[in-house]
Order: C-alpha cells, then sequence, then structure tokens
C-alpha cells in the first residue's frame, strides 16, 4: 500500500514506501533527518476518537515527526491500530519466500525484453543481483522497492511503525494490526499474471530512478503536502487499475469500515497505516466523510 504517476508511469517504487510496510528491510544509516509534520486525521463522535496517522514504513535515521499534534495523539491513544500488528510484521520475510519462490525457474529474458531488460540489467549492475529467475514477477517489484529504499538511505528502524510499537509498548497498550502478513503479500501473489507482467515491465523501466522517486516522497510526506503526495501515488497506481482496486481501494473500504465499526466503542485510537492510503477521494479519510462521519485534519 500505499500506497504510489510519474511522467513515464513506472508503478511501483513510490508506492513501496507509501502503502505497504513488510517490503522495507536492511537499510542503510545517513546523517539526522530533520522535523517531519506528516499528515494526520481525527474522526470523532460523542465519546469516540480514532486518529488516522499517514505513515512512512521507512525513513532516514534521526527523523523528528512525533511532535506537535501526533505526539499528543499518542499520548491520549488508548491503543495503537496498524496495518500489522508486531507479530505479524516478524513474520512478513519468511512468508515473503514462501510465496515469491517459483517452483521452477523462468529467466527475465523470458519477462522483459528491449528497454526494460536493459533498464533491469543496469538496475542490477548497481546494486547486486536480485536473483529474479527463481521469483514470482510480483516478487521481484517487490524487490526494487526496496532497493530503492535502501539506496535512499531509509531504515525500517526509524520508520513510524517501528517508533509508535515501542511507544506503545513503553506504555502498557495495546497493539494490533488490520491484516496478516499472509494476506498483505497473497494481494499481489493474486493478481493475474498480465498485471503482474505489467507490474514488472513498468517497475523495471523506472529502476534507475527509484531512489529520487522515493526521496522526494519522504520529503513531501514529511511537510505533510498531501496534494503533491496524491499526485505522485496516485500517478503511480492508476496506470494499472486492477492492481489500485486490489491493493488501495479495497483496502482503504475495508479499513473505513473497521473505522466505522470501532465507532460503536468509546475511547480513543491511534490507527497508523501507509500514507498512500488516506489520500484522494478512495482515501480512508474521504470515504468516512462520504458515509457521514465527522473527519477533521488536524495536522
Amino acid at each position: 500500500m500505499t500506497t504510489a504517476t510519474h511522467p513515464a508511469g513506472h508503478w511501483g517504487r513510490r508506492f513501496a514506501a507509501a502503502l505497504l510496510p513488510l517490503l522495507l528491510a536492511g537499510c542503510g544509516t545517513p546523517e539526522p533527518a530533520p522535523q517531519a509534520k506528516p499528515a494526520m486525521w481525527l474522526v470523532t463522535d460523542d465519546d469516540t476518537k480514532i486518529y488516522l496517522l499517514g505513515t512512512m514504513h521507512a525513513l532516514p535515521p534521526g527523523t523528528d515527526w512525533d511532535g506537535g499534534a501526533v505526539g499528543q495523539a499518542i499520548a491520549a491513544a488508548d491503543e495503537l491500530m496498524m496495518e500489522l500488528s508486531p507479530q505479524q510484521a516478524g513474520a512478513a520475510g519468511r512468508i515473503f519466500r514462501e510465496l515469491a519462490t517459483r517452483a521452477a525457474p523462468l529467466p527475465i529474458e523470458a519477462r522483459l525484453s528491449g528497454k526494460p531488460l536493459a533498464r533491469f540489467r543496469a538496475f542490477e549492475a548497481s546494486g547486486g543481483k536480485l536473483d529474479a529467475d527463481q521469483l514470482d514477477d510480483w516478487a521481484i517489484v517487490i524487490l526494487i522497492g526496496q532497493r530503492a529504499a535502501r539506496d535512499a538511505d531509509l531504515s525500517p528502524a526509524a520508520g513510524v511503525e517501528r517508533a509508535l510499537t515501542d511507544k506503545f509498548r513503553a506504555a502498557g497498550k495495546p497493539i494490533r494490526g488490520l491484516e496478516s502478513a499472509r494476506g498483505q503479500l497473497m494481494l499481489f501473489e493474486n493478481l493475474d499474471a498480465r498485471t503482474q507482467r505489467t507490474l514488472l515491465t513498468r517497475a523495471a523501466v523506472g529502476a534507475n530512478e527509484a531512489v529520487d522517486d522515493v526521496t522526494k516522497l519522504t520529503a513531501v510526506w514529511s511537510r505533510g503536502d498531501v496534494a503533491a503526495m496524491e499526485q505522485m501515488v496516485n500517478d503511480d497506481v492508476d496506470a494499472v487499475p486492477a492492481a489500485r482496486l486490489a491493493i488501495v481501494t479495497d483496502r482503504n473500504r475495508r479499513w473505513a469500515a473497521w473505522v466505522k465499526r470501532r465507532m460503536a466503542e468509546p475511547g480513543t485510537v491511534m490507527m497508523a497505516v501507509g500514507a498512500g492510503h488516506l489520500l484522494g477521494v478512495d482515501g480512508v479519510p474521504a470515504i468516512l466523510e462520504a458515509d457521514g462521519m465527522r473527519v477533521t485534519r488536524v495536522q
């Protein structure tokens, strides 16, 4: 999710940073980053508050994002709801390997040709082979996004979910997840072969610009510039409608339905999901507002 058009329309690299937490691991250690003010909304009724915080799953170490209204919301919340619980996030790597590996190798030359193949080979040459022959098309797209985050010096250890988990655990507050790691990965596994190949082709063509794109996405997230972020993310995902429906729109609807159910109980919740899921007319805040809920942007 996040989830991520660029003028060239290379679906996937921004989406990786904005939508799915399980894509990112093993990144670098850059200089401390400046203060960030990510966008956040508040859904309220007479006895319930649910904060909707748009996250980046990996950030430059040192990024200060939890001040102001976000810090106040964290302190006020009774529980934390994320895309994946900490337990599910910990299982993601194992499940990825299980689902992503092909029963029989398929050479990348049988999947890509011309410019996409040349761009993919150049991307590999700049950072090491991806063992693509052993993987499904969707898994290669995920690894391209993962490497882009690494090369942009983003670390999941500095990401919003990791810090929120630490804060809520320290306070003895419950942490839950909207999805399972397997369910999240099956969104890709269940895409039809043509859609998967389209994703791979577009990701390969744009692979060499991936670091720059992820860096720009992180910058607009840090400014809370939802208009710019919406354009970047939607330009990416709009190019492949079947993927957008499965990985963005349908999930947003399910999560909005969860918010509506949770509003029936009193209390205060911090709901933190990839920033791409909170943008535009089919983002969670817009869905809730269209259904008559009281939604206010508070940062």
